[in-house]
């Protein structure tokens, strides 16, 4: 049985100490729920520069840290960016990559995610890779074409073999953000064609263990009707994981599915 992961993205939100401040309410809460470490796996993605304090706020804790992006390049004359290596050393275990707002805004391409999946990796850090399609390309009914595209250019590119620890967020941009929330049955449609599609390249072993996290507008509200779908194995939550009683109980929900 595949353990839920509950990711927060905090964006380009939180100064560091209102970043620690958080991370410490999230940390105590967790704690405070009797046999959760052992029933979910939790996972705060705070901005860069606060990073390395979040990381020390929740030590002692076994919630796990990631940074929002990173370089494909390990160190040089590439001014703005952050490394695998540095948020390693600041104290991350995980990266999301590919997030709809890097693809959108940055005009990042299935090409860089790879690159930056593949060197993530390659120095220990899981990557969350996030796909996803628009609304226009969902009202033409070409979602699952381009998860496919995605997947084979963002994730098989990278890895010829079954890359350990990948996690993937399903994240329809049409609802991020938006407080429009893709439907049970839609959600569990795309998850079950992404685990289809591992199997295709790595095997049925490695499609079954393989956690596919859902990413768009996942709340207290919605966030048991869509975890209780079978091949939805936790959220990569943005707006509720600022709440920390509303990402608290996003994680109490996430223990009974």
């Amino acid at each position: 049985m595949r353990k839920p992961l509950v990711a927060g993205n905090w964006k380009m939100n939180k100064m560091i100490g209102e970043a620690r401040g958080l991370a410490g309410e999230v940390a105590k809460g967790f704690s405070g729920m009797t046999g959760a470490a052992e029933k979910v796996e939790v996972v705060l993605g705070p901005p860069s520069l606060a990073l390395p304090s979040v990381a020390d706020e929740v030590a002692a804790s076994p919630i796990a840290v990631a940074g929002q992006n990173c370089s494909s390049e390990e160190d040089g004359a590439f001014t703005g960016e952050v490394s695998a290596s540095m948020l390693k050393d600041a104290g991350a275990t995980h990266v999301i990559l590919g997030h709809s707002e890097r693809r959108e805004l940055y005009a990042e391409e299935d090409a860089h995610v790879a690159a930056k999946a593949s060197a993530a990796s390659g120095l220990g850090l899981i990557p969350i890779i996030c796909l996803g399609e628009s609304l226009t390309i969902r009202e033409a009914g070409g979602t699952l074409e381009r998860i496919a595209h995605q997947m084979k250019h963002s994730i098989f590119a990278a890895f010829e073999s079954a890359p350990e620890g990948l996690v993937i967020a399903y994240e329809p941009i049409w609802a991020i953000g938006t407080g429009v929330t893709a439907s049970p049955e839609q959600a569990q449609e795309v998850h079950a064609f992404i685990r289809a599609q591992l199997k295709g390249q790595y095997g049925v072993d490695y499609a079954e263990k393989s956690r596919i996290l859902y990413g768009g507008s996942m709340k207290p509200g919605n966030a048991g009707e869509l975890m209780a779908q079978p091949d939805i194995d936790g959220g990569l939550i943005g707006g509720a994981s600022l709440v920390s009683g509303d990402f608290l109980e996003i994680i109490r929900i996430a223990q009974g599915v």
